[in-house]
């Protein structure tokens, strides 16, 4: 069996053989402010929103929770059901509302489902998280929403942590799925700031043998929103976008002193408890993928970026790749209408 190469974003505390690195997300005080805190000026108001944006996001989907492995995952979904199905999967430490912006451009023609992966968004964590299970969760939520309800398999959408679980679906169950899409998603190891925070963090735990550790509590909405910031880091000028979904990844939280405050809603924990050991590394030959697949990625994404500076990957040899111009890694925050544009024209004339 061909093992499939881990996706460059995740982590790999409880790694199967071969894993050679760590790709958590990392924190860096050697940020520009613009990076470090984007949403900081804002002190907490929202910026000033294009009538394109207000109009999606006044789109209220259907929220529901689907039930996977003893597990409630979050799943938005928009579009009538018997239309084609589409699932749209976020990025690590991200949740369902990060489609929210485009997904209804996409249900005038389709039955367009969000999902929020476990641990993540509204979805209950778990003790330890699995590729098989991402999968599993996918299959559940496309048959509880209605993607199947079109008579054909839903199509996959997925970007960068989601990309790789997309990824790992398809060439593992090419039978829950009609084709692949995914949107800046990189295998490799890590660049060498994340290798450097591993060092620190290894440092900082050598004498506090776990690594739990709970999520942080802002005491106020506009201080929580002020720590927001993408990962990988990069500059983003749509700070609409940002605020969107700074604002629903946060959750009301006890204060230690007393009262509420703000925290996270992902699992902080979530990296140290991702297990890839059932064949997520890469033995050299790329999987026989029986569906068809393409890449979108940011012509300014670091994923390429670090393809150029000559690292090894494979992915660019097996799928076509199509670029997004002007973006980074975060392609739905950087060039949303852009991202819509490319996905409506694949899904209106391909796969053949």
């Amino acid at each position: 069996m061909t093992k499939i190469p881990a996706p460059e974003t995740g982590a790999a505390a409880k790694a199967g053989p071969g894993e050679t690195y760590d790709d958590r997300p990392f924190h860096s005080d050697g940020l520009p402010p613009e990076v470090r805190a984007p949403l900081a000026p804002f002190n907490g108001e929202e910026p000033p929103t294009p009538a394109w944006f207000r109009w999606a996001v006044a789109q209220e989907p259907e929220r529901a929770f689907v039930e996977s492995l003893g597990t409630k995952l979050e799943a938005l979904s928009w579009g009538e059901r018997g239309k084609p199905g589409l699932l749209l999967v976020h990025g690590n430490s991200a949740h369902a509302e990060w489609w929210s912006p485009l997904a209804p451009y996409l249900a005038k023609e389709y039955r367009v489902t969000s999902m929020s992966l476990a641990g993540m968004g509204n979805s209950d964590w778990r003790d330890s998280y699995r590729f098989k299970d991402f999968a599993a969760d996918a299959e559940a939520v496309s048959r509880a929403t209605g993607l199947y309800d079109g008579g054909r398999k839903p199509i996959y959408i997925g970007h960068s942590f989601g990309g790789g679980q997309v990824f790992y679906a398809a060439a593992r169950h090419p039978e829950h799925m009609h084709a692949a899409i995914l949107v800046d998603t990189g295998f490799g190891g890590p660049p060498p700031e994340v290798l450097e925070e591993r060092k620190k963090r290894a440092e900082l735990l050598a004498n506090n043998p776990s690594p739990d550790r709970p999520s942080r509590v802002y005491p106020s909405l506009a201080a929580a929103l002020a720590r927001f910031r993408l990962m990988p880091p990069q500059p983003a000028e749509n700070y609409y976008v940002l605020d969107f979904i700074a604002r629903r990844s946060l959750k009301r939280a006890p204060l230690p002193e007393g009262g509420e405050g703000w925290c996270w809603k992902f699992d902080p924990n979530m990296w140290e408890k991702l297990d890839r050991s059932d064949g997520m590394t890469h033995d050299g030959a790329p999987p026989d993928l029986k569906v068809p697949m393409i890449h979108l990625y940011g012509d300014r994404s670091l994923i390429i970026e670090r393809r150029g500076s000559g690292e090894p990957g494979f992915l660019s040899r097996i799928v076509r790749e199509i670029e997004i111009p002007d973006s980074h890694h975060h392609v739905m925050i950087d060039q949303p209408l852009a991202l819509v544009a490319a996905l409506r024209t694949l899904l209106a004339t391909w796969p053949h």
